[in-house]
């Protein structure tokens, strides 16, 4: 009876030190001037785990396959009457991402997301998409890119708005590169050169009302 009676007092116990560090780590953070209790604040990036900057380069192709039994890109909304350029149109996307041209080639993430053709002029995209990555230690990670693809253009310039895991406050641009375009079926394999810069060096996990900080 003594073992079962001092279990609730034991978790109890661990609840009020779990909050107690969360609450002294945040006031910690804080500026030295605000109140820990405000509703927004001024973090230090040095105590936040936020050191020097760090510039990757990631270089694979992207496979738009829409024909076949199990296309990865489909049409969710036709394009508006007598247009050109596809004006309307919205695909959905998971793409898949690959080290070589060849969509046989290994796979190293998943492009996830959508295009819309958003240009009456030209054909141009407006491009919304996380570069789902599944390979080494950036499994699970992901950059996201939202900008504009007007996709004949030889090099196209995409902006890096964020990204998760090790990812995080991520920053950059993607250039794209049509490698092979099918006119016919619309099927297109894209290289993409990203460079991506980020600065978190701390991962977060939080598990109930612990916070644990582990550095990578």
């Amino acid at each position: 009876m003594a073992n079962v009676s001092t279990i609730p007092s034991f978790r109890s116990g661990l609840l009020v030190v779990s909050l107690l560090f969360s609450t002294c780590f945040l006031a910690s953070v804080a500026g030295p001037d605000e109140n820990p209790g405000a509703f927004g604040r001024t973090l230090d990036r040095k105590l936040m785990g936020l050191k020097k900057e760090k510039l990757s380069h990631f270089r694979f192709y992207w496979h738009d396959v829409q024909s076949g039994k199990n296309p990865s890109s489909i049409m969710v909304v036709p394009p508006v009457n007598n247009s050109q350029t596809n004006f309307g149109q919205v695909n959905m996307i998971d793409n898949p991402l690959t080290l070589g041209p060849e969509i046989g080639s290994k796979m190293v993430g998943r492009a996830q997301g959508f295009y819309a053709l958003a240009d009456q002029g030209q054909t141009g995209l407006l491009m919304a998409q996380n570069l789902a990555f599944m390979e080494g230690k950036y499994n699970g990670s992901t950059i996201t890119v939202l900008g504009r693809n007007p996709i004949f253009n030889q090099v196209r310039e995409m902006p890096i708005v964020g990204g998760s895991g090790v990812f995080r406050f991520a920053r950059g641009y993607v250039q794209a590169h049509t490698h092979t375009l099918d006119i016919k079926t619309k099927d297109a394999t894209v290289e993409y050169n990203v460079l991506e810069m980020s600065r978190v060096r701390l991962l977060f996990l939080h598990v109930g009302a612990l916070i644990v900080f582990v550095y990578q």
